[in-house]
């Protein structure tokens, strides 16, 4: 047990860590929820168990919600069914790697947070105010299925020709991956989940309109990473000596570098000949950066 309470701190003090943090974070929620379940079984008891729901659902009446506004953040990072955060947080992994590899940390947790948000906020608006939603006996919204629809977009916005190698189907590029499960919940919004398929579909809005902001020169996770360095410099004890820090973030050194004509032509030459899994990554980054142009 010592040994995966170190790991654990090892992992939330490394920096540049975003996606392993929250995957721990969902993680260490679901396994307190899970033990609190398990007692409330054994014992015949489940005040506690009602009350920690009560302070992690996002409720559906916004009556409630005034009353308990940290829900809508504590909501998306709490799961109750084990293949409920097994399909999240694997989906999160797979599509997650692919934004912090071209955008990094920082964008990605920006994503994350805006798309569980927006996802909330969308679920507060339509079943309070559209007669079909405000009939259905939804109880309140709980996990992370709208953050994780926001990188999934974000992903296949940034580099939809990027490819999955999938069993049974073989490769599929990661567009249509994404327009199946984006269709997939604009049919499930009328059905008996319908509360966690809005919520896909608000995650999935933020995702595809920060690439496009973001192709367009305007990083709208700023204010998201502003937040995050102010917390950072009030829990972290101040040097003793002044030091000078070089700038080490290489892909935005690299990002800033066009590349030429003839670069991306033998970047394209190489997907015809090897696919595009072949590519370094700063060959990504300029076909990326190319495609701003």
């Amino acid at each position: 047990m010592k040994s995966i309470i170190e790991e654990l701190k090892y992992n939330f003090k490394r920096k540049d860590n975003g996606l392993i943090k929250i995957i721990l974070i969902n993680i260490v929620v679901f396994v307190v929820l899970s033990l609190i379940y398990v007692f409330s079984k054994l014992f015949q008891n489940e005040i506690v168990l009602n009350f920690v729901l009560e302070n992690l659902v996002l409720p559906t009446q916004f009556s409630r919600f005034i009353f308990k506004p940290w829900t809508i953040l504590t909501y998306f990072f709490s799961h109750q069914d084990v293949f409920h955060i097994l399909f999240n947080l694997l989906s999160f992994y797979w599509f997650g790697n692919i934004i912090v590899e071209y955008l990094g940390n920082r964008r990605l947790i920006s994503i994350y947070l805006y798309g569980g948000i927006f996802a909330g906020l969308l679920f507060l608006t339509l079943f309070n105010f559209i007669p079909f939603f405000i009939q259905s006996n939804t109880f309140g919204l709980l996990g992370a299925s709208g953050a994780i629809y926001a990188v999934i977009v974000a992903a296949a916005v940034l580099v939809p020709d990027y490819t999955f190698f999938m069993i049974f189907f073989g490769p599929v590029k990661i567009k249509y991956l994404a327009a199946i499960m984006i269709f997939i919940s604009v049919i499930g919004s009328v059905e008996s989940n319908a509360g966690g398929n809005i919520a896909h579909l608000g995650g999935a809005l933020v995702g595809y309109l920060f690439i496009r902001f973001l192709k367009q020169g305007t990083d709208i996770g700023k204010p998201i990473s502003a937040i995050g360095d102010f917390f950072n410099r009030i829990s972290s004890p101040r040097p003793n000596m002044k030091v000078t820090y070089k700038n080490t973030n290489h892909q935005k050194n690299v990002n800033t570098i066009l590349p030429n004509q003839q670069e991306i032509d033998n970047i394209l030459d190489k997907i015809n000949r090897s696919g595009y899994e072949s590519l370094t990554n700063e060959e990504k980054q300029k076909l990326f950066k190319a495609s701003q142009k």
